[in-house]
């Protein structure tokens, strides 16, 4: 592997897009300790740890990870690139549902544009909407943190966040264009992996002995195994062509299989799910209500099961999104593919169904 990796870096073209992947990730890092002007680090800081292990804390906690720690310093990548995965979950629902969309997106790569670009202006919508609410919910509810009137914070954090997200966007584009991998899923990448060492440290400083150690390492292999276990896990529908002959040539008479992953939308439900919970706590934050803030709170037994229950329907319903049983079947149909013992058309959609 080292040998293979050594021989890429030899050439100019695959080296200068790895430099220029590092390079971004550097701007990226750095940015995360850039905050957002008139908050008090340290107090945020406080409030985070008092917030515990509960579900809250759990929730916040998944989320600095996600952002690579923007979060728990409150910088100016602190919404990371939150809101562009929301916009595309809500762009793609939408496409589902609207025909214009859905044709968009076979209108090849100047259709694909155009939905990229849609997809950025609900993008700033909602990291606008999310910036508020979190900006205005914070400013609300501790004291100490900010340093100037509430409404002054609010406004200047949520142009900061928006102009971050926008940013990392920026970024993530340019790692797709110039660089290695996506862009996007890149920056998340390294944002989580950077949170790793803050981990680690934390695990050495405490009181483990060996056999708690012992207990932390197979529980993250274990954890490492079921991960994987899942993600590659799939279920394959055997596919096999039909014989027919073009010219003088022959072709078909083979079969192949459909693969379908059991785990098409991995976190992005988690994610998309946090975002609509949070928003009746921060509606609840600004209008001051107690009753509100105590049954809205991401602890209440309500908002508990409202967060289980969003994530089983986004796994579901974006998992029926990805998987188009319609679409698969005419292009098994329109290469002369059949799924042995089902009929082509509406049989078969309903079998991939």
């Amino acid at each position: 592997m080292w040998k293979a990796l050594r021989n890429a870096m030899k050439i100019p073209e695959v080296r200068d897009r790895v430099i220029f992947t590092f390079l971004m990730l550097l701007v990226f890092r750095l940015g995360i300790y850039v905050p957002v002007p008139g908050i008090n680090i340290k107090a945020w800081g406080e409030a985070l740890s008092k917030q515990g292990t509960g579900l809250a804390g759990g929730v916040l906690s998944f989320y600095d990870v996600f952002t690579g720690g923007a979060f728990s310093r409150f910088s100016v990548f602190s919404m990371s690139v939150t809101p562009y995965i929301n916009a595309s979950i809500i762009m793609q629902l939408l496409a589902s549902i609207i025909p214009s969309l859905k044709e968009l997106l076979k209108e090849g790569e100047e259709g694909r544009k155009k939905f990229q670009h849609y997809t950025k202006n609900l993008t700033i919508g909602l990291a606008a909407l999310q910036s508020f609410v979190v900006s205005f919910g914070l400013a609300n509810s501790y004291q100490g943190i900010i340093a100037v009137n509430k409404w002054l914070f609010s406004f200047v954090s949520t142009v900061s966040l928006v102009a971050g997200t926008m940013f990392l966007l920026w970024i993530g584009d340019r790692i797709t264009e110039k660089g290695i991998g996506n862009g996007v899923s890149i920056l998340i990448f390294a944002g989580i992996v950077a949170t790793y060492p803050a981990y680690f440290r934390n695990a050495v400083l405490g009181n483990l002995n060996i056999f708690g150690w012992i207990f932390l390492i197979a529980v993250a292999v274990f954890m490492v195994v079921a991960i994987i276990y899942v993600q590659q896990a799939e279920r394959r529908i055997k596919i096999e062509y039909a014989t027919r002959m073009v010219g003088r040539r022959i072709y078909g008479g083979t079969s192949t299989y459909l693969p379908i992953k059991v785990n098409h939308s991995g976190v992005i439900p988690i994610i998309f799910a946090w975002a609509i919970v949070s928003i009746p706590e921060a509606i609840a934050q600004i209008t001051g209500a107690q009753w509100a803030i105590k049954l809205f709170s991401m602890q209440s037994p309500l908002m508990i099961i409202t967060y289980a229950l969003l994530i089983f329907f986004f796994t579901y319903f974006y998992s029926v999104v990805v998987i188009d049983p319609k679409d698969i079947s005419e292009n098994i149909k329109r290469y002369g593919g059949f799924i042995p013992g089902i009929r082509a058309g509406r049989p078969t959609e309903e079998y991939i169904t």
